[in-house]
């Protein structure tokens, strides 16, 4: 969900507003898929956030400034050199297409002013950023070649071309008539289609909202509309380009009851009368909004970390089944004993190389049951049972071998467990570093460990009881083991789910007794930074620090425990929020 073309014409307004005249100051790349220009006004710095994300590509200002990594990415230096220090001239935006541009002047040798352009084409999984100079690209955040577009390349030295055009017509300056003539056009078509075919830079959105506005359900048929309805869509189109052209626009988001995100737009939405609406001061504080709650944002390397994990848990898993395939097979060894010794009863009473199976009274049997014994004919009947015993030998063997390897592999799943519940945990790049280090040592990824950022380190959760205790969350398996064994003192309490991976909470009450609401709280928020979230009924273990040990050699967050006592809780994630929101 994102904003159309037409919601983008108030937005371009409100950024040029703001920010023409203004001098680049810094940019940086907080990751792959967005770029922040930091623009200094007289009396005023504002930070505009430019994303391409797929979930809702779109500029904006931001309220707060978000973390970058330490080394810049290569776009990020190019932008750097070309427009820094550079004053923003003019933003405009391309017709009412998802595409807006930002030239930018600045001083060249000989004291000659040169204007470059960034242009930002906001189009779903197509969204780009681009820096043009006289019509040729000096560089893109994506580039696209000839193999990944037939249509259109985008490469540094390309001469840059916009995206093709659609014969629509502008509600800004269209005449009424011609707007109703086309909306006419094709009597067989809904009227919410029509609108968009229509209408330059309508989406989905804007289309149905004008729908609703005139009274009418979008998937009326145009061929069954009467002079009455189409002077109430024409009535509906004035009213929005009106609210659209309003010095102080009213932006609004349409939420669900899950506070999933429906739709947005520059002016009020009236057509989903079921959604919670939010509006909002500005159209960029509406897309900070949008952005939060669509988790457009994402820290670099977490989706890679996320993948790598899930990768590995996937094959852990299979060779958790080849395995327990393995053990089942193992387990049935003695079969093999008894086919050998049946053989060595029977061997004189067939011949080598002739029967493919032979059927005898089974030595074992107290009833005189038979037993079937599969023949390899390649072998006489005494290598046969030489075979039988090898295969009874190998088995046996391989039983304990096979146990062993299934608990590692049940331990490896364990902990790659616990690196997806740190990685929903994390929310700034030390603690992502800290995973990355992790699983660098633990041996999934071939990289260098990376170097401790001390201007910024990852800290964990810190909450207060009701009655001034102190609670501490590990947010990763580093973190779970200091929290554990360095922070936390030895009468303090410990809580985990149990056989679930999760966080380490510590209930710092130094010995004194808790009252029952102290640990429910702390169970709660051992159950919600847990893989579990969301469930109900889960175990939640809890004892002294004391009691928790740390095995030599065992991996990050892994403990021992004794003197537990469980109690199995439901958390009230609607209770715990304002909790979690203050969490420091």
């Amino acid at each position: 969900m994102s904003l159309d073309g037409f919601s983008m014409h108030p937005l371009v307004r409100e950024l040029n507003t703001k920010l023409a005249g203004g001098r680049i100051d810094k940019i940086t790349q907080p990751n792959k898929q967005s770029v922040i220009l930091s623009v200094r006004q007289p009396g005023q710095n504002y930070l505009l956030h430019i994303s391409i994300n797929s979930q809702n590509p779109s500029a904006h200002l931001l309220e707060r400034n978000l973390e970058n990594p330490p080394e810049p990415p290569v776009f990020c230096m190019v932008l750097r050199k070309q427009l820094e220090t550079g004053r923003i001239a003019a933003i405009r935006q391309h017709g009412l297409d998802r595409l807006l541009l930002m030239d930018v002047d600045s001083l060249a040798a000989g004291g000659q002013i040169i204007t470059k352009t960034l242009v930002m084409e906001f189009m779903g999984k197509y969204s780009n950023i681009i820096l043009i100079q006289d019509g040729m690209i000096i560089d893109a955040l994506r580039k696209i070649g000839s193999n990944s577009s037939r249509v259109r390349t985008v490469l540094p030295g390309d001469s840059y071309m916009l995206p093709p055009g659609q014969d629509k017509l502008d509600l800004f300056t269209v005449d009424q008539n011609d707007l109703l003539q086309r909306i006419q056009q094709d009597p067989e078509q809904r009227l919410d289609k029509a609108i968009l075919n229509t209408c330059m830079g309508f989406g989905p959105v804007s289309a149905k909202e004008a729908c609703f506005s005139a009274g009418l359900a979008p998937s009326t048929r145009i061929n069954t509309l009467e002079t009455i309805d189409f002077k109430a869509v024409l009535d509906a189109l004035a009213e929005i380009r009106t609210a659209a052209e309003a010095e102080q626009p009213e932006p609004a988001l349409l939420l669900d009851a899950n506070k999933k995100l429906l739709a947005m737009a520059s002016f009020p939405l009236h057509y989903l009368p079921d959604a919670a609406a939010l509006t909002f001061p500005s159209i960029s504080a509406m897309l900070e909004r949008a952005d939060h709650l669509a988790g457009s944002y994402v820290l670099p390397d977490k989706d890679r970390f996320r993948k790598l994990v899930k990768n590995e848990l996937n094959r852990a898993a299979n060779k958790l089944a080849k395995l327990d395939d393995e053990i089942e097979a193992a387990e049935n060894a003695d079969e093999y004993k008894i086919r050998g010794d049946n053989l060595m009863t029977y061997q004189y009473q067939f011949n080598d190389h002739e029967d493919k199976i032979i059927t005898v009274p089974n030595i074992y049997s107290e009833t005189g049951e038979t037993i079937t014994i599969p023949m390899d004919q390649r072998f006489g009947l005494v290598q046969n049972m030489q075979n039988c015993y090898k295969k009874y030998d190998k088995l046996k063997r391989a039983q304990e071998l096979l146990r062993v390897q299934r608990q590692e592999c049940e331990a490896n799943i364990t902990y790659l467990e616990s690196i997806e519940a740190s990685l929903l945990a994390s929310a700034s790049l030390a603690e992502i570093a800290e995973i990355h280090n992790e699983l660098v040592e633990s041996g999934y990824l071939r990289e260098k460990l990376k170097r401790r950022n001390n201007d910024k380190p990852s800290h964990p959760f810190h909450f207060e009881t009701p009655d001034g205790l102190t609670i501490l969350v590990g947010k990763n398996n580093y973190q779970n083991d200091k929290l554990t064994f360095k922070t936390a003192s030895f009468n303090d309490t410990w809580f985990h789910t149990k056989d679930i991976p999760g966080s380490h909470v510590i209930l710092r009450n130094a010995g004194a007794e808790l009252t029952e609401d102290n640990i429910l709280l702390a169970a709660n928020l051992a159950a919600h930074f847990s893989k579990s979230q969301g469930s109900s009924k889960i175990p939640v273990d809890y004892t002294e620090i004391r009691y928790v040990k740390k095995p030599s050699g065992s991996k990050p967050g892994f403990v021992i425990f004794t003197n537990q006592k469980t109690l199995y809780v439901t958390p009230d994630e609607k209770e715990l929020a304002q909790l979690l929101a203050g969490a420091q």
